[in-house]
């Protein structure tokens, strides 16, 4: 049968020989993808391990366990579980059978349509989907810190919208940088199960420390002291894993929404350990530069005094690390699922 298939954020097209995840190309050898284009083709019906082995292996002598191996890798690049399929499951003694639903793709479609894209591309858009959810969190989070700190009694020669605005300004710049390192690394290591968790480890730690490097030369440049312990490489680290298991579990959900909020609670536990660890996010930063400064005249207080502290205690520090890290996970994680649906989508129209 001509044409491609589309199960759940796949397309598998057999005339070209390609299985791609969104905007991804899933690596598969010559045989696995035959194996998987059977399965595929005869959705809901048993494939015997005879058939595998006269249409895959085409009467070439191989064990049991070639075709066990088989199927264990093609779950492993379909994010599928044997405890609890979604895609294939066991038929014991007797064969496999594929279970999710399946669609075709217009057969007489332009051949163009099906072309692969680039390498590249998939990676790419993630990375920017992922980038604009961080900003997304920053936005929310700058707006409840503004209109928080801006609802104590001002400075003369304040105003609560120029509170709010400075405030909305710098989460939104931090979350965007956070945001760009973490979906970065995610996106080069998303198609690689757990790997992923080290791709957004590996994004936060280095766009941590190259804040904090900059952060702290910028500082001494300009006042002439450092500010001290900001947050840097080592949060950037703890909640990018945190955001990378978010993502990688987002990989075994079909709703945007549940893979929204799996990763809030993934980045909010990443935040509880960077605070309960000693380390400091964007709001401990900022209380710790408005102290270091002569004459600043942001103060916290307010936010404290809402959490039962008199000024910024390890309370604060905790539920704001909390915050941030769930807000941010959940931008980045939710907006790279959602581009991953909307290029399903496009290739369900094709």
């Amino acid at each position: 049968m001509a044409g491609s298939f589309v199960f759940e954020h796949f397309v598998l097209d057999p005339e070209d020989r390609q299985l791609r995840r969104g905007a991804e190309s899933v690596e598969l050898n010559g045989r696995y993808f035959d194996a998987l284009a059977l399965l595929v083709r005869e959705q809901g019906k048993l494939v015997s391990k005879d058939r595998f082995l006269d249409e895959v292996w085409r009467g070439v002598p191989v064990t049991d366990e070639a075709l066990t191996q088989c199927v264990r890798t093609l779950r492993r690049q379909l994010g599928d579980d044997a405890a609890r399929p979604r895609f294939i499951e066991t038929v014991p003694k007797h064969g496999y059978r594929f279970i999710a639903p399946v669609d075709c793709l217009d057969v007489d479609a332009p051949r163009a349509v099906r072309t692969a894209s680039p390498a590249w591309q998939g990676p790419l858009i993630l990375a920017i989907a992922g980038t604009i959810g961080g900003g997304i969190a920053g936005f929310i989070g700058g707006l409840l810190y503004g209109f928080i700190g801006a609802s104590q009694p001002l400075q003369p020669g304040m105003g609560a919208a120029s509170v709010v605005l400075v405030l909305l300004c710098i989460t939104i710049l931090v979350a965007l940088l956070g945001g760009a390192g973490v979906a970065t690394g995610l996106a080069l290591t998303r198609r690689h199960g757990a790997w992923a968790i080290a791709g957004g480890a590996g994004g936060g730690l280095v766009i941590g420390a190259t804040v904090k490097l900059l952060g702290l030369d910028a500082f001494s440049l300009l006042v002439g002291q450092s500010p001290g312990d900001i947050t840097g490489a080592f949060e950037g680290l703890i909640i990018g894993a945190g955001t990378g298991v978010g993502g990688w579990l987002s990989r075994r959900t079909v709703s945007v929404r549940q893979s929204g909020l799996q990763a809030a609670l993934c980045g909010g536990i990443a935040g509880l350990a960077v605070a309960l660890l000693g380390g400091r996010m964007m709001l401990g930063s900022l209380d710790l530069l408005a102290k270091q400064v002569p004459g600043s005249r942001l103060r916290l207080d307010h936010i404290s005094a809402l959490l039962g502290e008199a000024s910024f205690g390890p309370v604060t520090r905790t539920v704001t690390s909390v915050l941030e890290g769930a807000l941010l996970a959940a931008g980045v994680v939710s907006a790279m699922a959602l581009a991953e649906r909307d290029w399903e989508r496009g290739a369900r129209r094709l």
